[in-house]
């Protein structure tokens, strides 16, 4: 109807303080006329004038003014004996619109002092178009039977019809992405056979909180969980009567090859009822059911509200959801659980994790898992792992053969990383755009549309994959031809050397391990060798022989090849064990408890 067309103007006008200038005069003018000609102090100069640095410093470039020594005092006098203020005449130019008057030059600096500025006008011209008319004639949208009878549909005018619009959507709920996330979560645990438990019971009682899962009463293990305690009612008394001896014993005397914790436990402790901390409480209970049905293996998991004194940050919330798995089976080891855990988050797209040493008082060994976080571009910990104790597992009665691996995951740091959210707040809470819960697309595997892609990723792994087996295949026979050839000289093929390399700081020396490195030797061949990364520039004297003693030992049984590696890493050393991906260990504490398992 009509066409448009942009014209853009420019012109300089005089700021607020510019204004000031050519009414008053340069800042470097009023320096200068308030010199008189037989010079002033400058102290009496600076309390006498405003923007006295800036007018003082120009005056002095342009060589207006001079200043010299007066005994204490600095003495300000003129050098010429009158001056032309071209800042006021070039402002005074601008302000009548002959701008064109003074060059860019003057203008630009002006600009910088900010005594002027540009302003950018912007106007559209109007004009009329080819369709161009002062009536409006509304188009018609559906063709009726009057129009085709009475031959009006040849004069009307009608809307052109789309038919690749989608229509207008139906007003329906949307679901929130922390219910997507663990509707997803659920469909995985029970395509991988997992049996769900109830966890209707937001109240716990103290003693399948803590004490079921071997945390001693009054130990900084329970403040880790900081629980909400409950008012009314507090406590609760119904327990099995045969179990809770056992708990107490183990407790306070020891007992399935524990010597416990050697405390006086109480009852009224155990009886103190709060809002549950996680739900492991629910997996204590299960595992005490399946024991006393008779035992068979089971695979359990949980989705639901957990609850603790936390303080709300970027991550952390004080009410969250846990992701509870339990794993109950014959002759279950560390791998198995790593395995499980990679397998299912491999199932949410995330393929990033990484495991860390922990300590927790109901499983031995444990992890803490951690998921990469693209947009925080840090690791943040998802929940906690590990495999339970026996002091946890015997007195519910089960097998001394079975072992049960678990996990905690958190619901809502998972959906941060799938949903590209930096705050936790922005998830849950006050803050919540609810326009997010509409616009969130559904979550699901293939969200940028790559399924026949990622089918083709996982053929394509799962070939190479049995390439390689087939390759460990072949070399074991060659090893079992070899060892029963007794001219080869091998022996003990069936015990794996072992080959790790040790990081550390050379201004944090990890003296410990030159112990534990004494004792190794006296059990296994050890053979040290040490290197200088390029971060360091000299070794001390003291430890250019570290850890190399038991280098020449001549133990029995397997060998054991430590490579130690100088470099500025920090207080706490790294142990990185090869071939084993992920099998870094940090911290010298860790690394002894690692080494020290050798000698067990």
């Amino acid at each position: 109807l009509v066409t448009v067309e942009q014209e853009v103007h420019k012109k300089w006008e005089l700021t607020d303080e510019g204004t000031k200038v050519a009414e008053n005069g340069s800042h470097e003018a009023v320096v200068y006329n308030a010199v008189p000609p037989n010079g002033i102090l400058q102290s009496d100069l600076t309390n006498s004038l405003a923007n006295i640095k800036v007018g003082f410093n120009k005056a002095m470039s342009c060589g207006w003014i001079s200043i010299s020594k007066q005994g204490n005092e600095s003495l300000v006098t003129r050098k010429v004996d009158s001056i032309i203020d071209l800042v006021q005449q070039h402002l005074r130019l601008i302000q009548a619109d002959k701008s064109n008057e003074v060059d860019d030059a003057h203008k630009q600096e002006y600009r910088k002092r900010k005594l002027l500025q540009e302003v950018v006008i912007k106007s559209f011209l109007l004009g009329k178009g080819k369709d161009f008319t002062v009536s409006v004639e509304k188009a018609e949208s559906d063709l009726t039977v009057e129009m085709i009878t009475g031959g009006s549909w040849r004069e009307k005018k009608f809307k052109p019809y789309n038919l690749d619009a989608l229509g207008v959507p139906p007003a329906c709920g949307h679901l929130h992405p922390l219910l997507r996330v663990r509707a997803e979560f659920r469909q995985i645990f029970l395509e991988m056979g997992f049996t769900e438990m109830p966890t209707n019971n937001y109240v716990e009682n103290s003693f399948w909180n803590f004490d079921a899962l071997f945390q001693p009463q009054q130990h900084p293990a329970r403040d880790a969980h900081d629980p909400k305690l409950m008012q009314n009612p507090r406590s609760s008394c119904h327990f099995p009567p045969e179990y809770l001896q056992k708990v107490k014993q183990v407790h306070s005397k020891g007992g399935y090859g524990s010597q416990g914790y050697g405390y006086d436990w109480k009852l009224e402790d155990a009886e103190k009822n709060l809002l549950r901390t996680h739900t492991t409480a629910v997996s204590a209970r299960m595992l005490y059911l399946l024991a006393r049905e008779g035992f068979k293996p089971s695979k359990y998991f949980s989705i639901d509200r957990v609850f603790r004194n936390e303080t709300l940050d970027a991550t952390h919330l004080a009410e969250f959801h846990q992701v509870e798995g339990v794993v109950a089976d014959y002759n279950l080891t560390l791998g198995d659980l790593i395995g499980t855990l990679y397998e299912f988050f491999s199932k949410l797209g995330i393929t990033q994790l990484q495991f860390k040493p922990a300590y927790n008082p109901y499983t031995e060994p444990s992890m803490e898992v951690f998921c990469y976080h693209t947009g925080l571009r840090k690791w943040i910990e998802v929940g906690n792992s590990g495999v339970f104790r026996p002091e946890m597992l015997l007195p519910m009665g089960v097998p001394e053969d079975v072992n049960v691996i678990a996990w905690g995951l958190s619901l809502e740091r998972p959906t941060m990383i799938k949903y590209g959210l930096n705050n936790i707040r922005d998830l849950v809470g006050a803050k919540v755009n609810l326009q997010m819960v509409h616009d969130s697309p559904i979550c699901r595997l293939d969200k940028n549309g790559t399924l026949g892609t990622d089918l083709q990723t996982l053929e394509q792994r799962w070939n190479s994959i049995l390439l390689r087996l087939e390759q460990l295949y072949t070399e074991l026979r060659k090893l079992k031809n070899s060892s029963d050839n007794p001219e080869n000289g091998f022996q003990n093929v069936d015990e794996q050397n072992l080959e790790f390399a040790i990081v550390s700081d050379p201004h944090h020396p990890p003296y410990s391990l030159v112990i534990l490195s004494k004792l190794l030797a006296d059990r296994y061949r050890i053979k040290v060798s040490s290197h200088a990364h390029s971060s360091v520039a000299f070794i001390p004297s003291e430890l250019q022989s570290f850890l190399t003693g038991p280098s020449n030992s001549v133990g029995t049984g397997r060998t054991i090849k430590i490579t130690l590696i100088w470099k500025k890493v920090g207080k706490d050393p790294l142990l990185i064990q090869c071939p084993i991906s992920n099998g870094t260990i940090a911290g010298e504490v860790n690394i002894a408890r690692y080494l020290n398992r050798l000698l067990e």
